[in-house]
């Protein structure tokens, strides 16, 4: 594998399209909920991540074929008075998995993180998805834990939509 991972450039079209692309792609595999982006969410994506302060996508490259995505947002702890990085979406083409690409785009969106100051990366994934969770042990992510008596914590929501 010929691995290049950049930044992707919301203003450039072709890194936009990459990003609506990859994240649909995301969404019809079982593990991202099965069924296609709404319209909405493709036709007004990227306008609406330009207007996040702090988000950013990474994007890798298998040679000239994108192969990987992820969609990042800035946030703060308040406990160590610094900023956070939530890894909100990481997805590889199912083709391209296992070589490398998660951890390169892991290893990039750290860089950024420690470039901007920031306390931690953060990321959630299901208890289900075996891969994800060992690439993220892989390259250091553990279970959020303040202690042994509590347990690890858990990502809860209420939808809206």
């Amino acid at each position: 594998m010929d691995l290049k991972t950049i930044l992707a450039d919301y203003n450039n079209d072709t890194h936009a399209a990459t990003v609506v692309t990859l994240l649909d792609s995301y969404a019809q595999d079982p593990l991202g909920g099965g069924e296609p982006l709404p319209v909405f969410a493709k036709d007004n994506l990227v306008s609406a991540l330009k207007e996040v302060p702090g988000a950013f996508s990474v994007l890798v490259y298998d040679g000239e074929k994108a192969v990987g995505l992820a969609n990042c947002f800035q946030g703060f702890s308040t406990f160590a008075c610094r900023p956070l990085i939530n890894i909100h979406d990481l997805m590889v083409l199912p083709e391209a998995r296992r070589n490398g690409a998660s951890q390169a785009m892991l290893m990039f969106v750290e860089q950024i993180a420690r470039e901007r100051r920031c306390c931690k990366v953060t990321l959630e994934v299901l208890d289900g998805n075996d891969n994800a969770r060992r690439a993220y042990e892989k390259y250091g992510f553990k279970d959020y834990a303040l202690g042994d008596e509590y347990g690890s914590g858990r990502l809860m929501q209420i939808n809206l939509l």
